[in-house]
């Protein structure tokens, strides 16, 4: 197969398996490619490119960014990033201290209904490394509920606690605006693609973005059916910009997996370097 998964994510972020582990997963599927596209984080690349090298798997180094649009939130995807770029780095730590300073008032919350979750705890379940710039959110605080026996299952604690409209949820705080991801991501050599716009919502909002700075639209992903992949690569065919897929696989869970698995969603690999030439590599 000569097919590229462009977005998954590892123990970096909220992913179940370690970098290493989603490269080998995706030589097993016999794809040639996979980007590495963790949360407001690239702590994961390094440790997949040497995966890649052994294994004769290139690694796309990526990134998926958090914004807000009026509203509602929008995640961004950045290919072929500098994971090294200091000013990306610094960056995407604010994003990791906004969503600390949230994680931090769920456990209050949890806490004030008598469940005794503390902040090492899920840095436990959510296993960070010292030194690592790693994201932690809503699944690694689910996983320890689940270690600590208040619940039976990550579900579970969602359903009961941490999903909108519950006891545990604290409302996300302002994030930065999709166009501003756009230049984060172009001001680090990368491309900046729109993660599936059929779960927003708001259909119009694919174009609006790629008429402001998007340099494409992931139309293949896990959640899209057949008729939501074909209406936005349309719309990103007419705007002559890149059209991308991946998976979003996160792992599984008692067999359950999260969004797909690897090589569930793909594109053909000669894009790659259509993608590297766009971030001028």
């Amino acid at each position: 197969m000569n097919k590229a998964d462009l977005h998954t994510h590892t123990t970096a972020s909220d992913g179940l398996h370690r970098p290493e582990e989603n490269v080998r997963m995706a030589k097993e599927a016999g794809l040639a490619a996979i980007a590495i596209t963790d949360h407001d984080t690239t702590a994961g690349i390094q440790e997949a490119q040497k995966a890649g090298h052994a294994l004769g798997v290139e690694v796309v180094p990526g990134v998926e960014i958090s914004t807000s649009y009026e509203g509602q939130e929008v995640h961004v995807l950045g290919y072929y990033i500098d994971p090294a770029d200091s000013q990306l780095t610094s960056r995407l730590h604010s994003q990791r201290s906004v969503r600390e300073r949230r994680n931090e008032s769920i456990l209050e919350r949890l806490n004030g209904l008598g469940i005794p979750i503390t902040m090492a705890m899920v840095e436990e379940a959510a296993g960070r490394q010292p030194g690592k710039d790693e994201t932690i959110g809503r699944p690694h605080i689910a996983e320890a509920m689940v270690r600590l026996g208040t619940v039976a299952s990550v579900q579970e604690a969602f359903d009961r606690y941490l999903a909108e409209g519950k006891p545990g949820y604290v409302n996300p705080p302002e994030r930065i605006s999709p166009v501003e991801a756009f230049r984060w991501i172009h001001e680090a050599g990368g491309t900046a693609i729109v993660a599936h716009p059929g779960l927003y919502g708001n259909d119009a909002l694919a174009e609006k973005l790629l008429l402001n700075g998007a340099d494409g639209l992931e139309a293949y992903h896990s959640d899209h059916g057949p008729e939501a992949e074909a209406f936005f690569r349309e719309i990103a065919e007419r705007h002559g910009k890149f059209v991308t897929g991946g998976s979003d696989f996160h792992g599984a869970r008692k067999g359950k997996l999260y969004h797909g698995a690897i090589g569930n969603r793909t594109v053909d690999a000669s894009m790659l370097a259509q993608l590297r030439r766009n971030a001028g590599m």
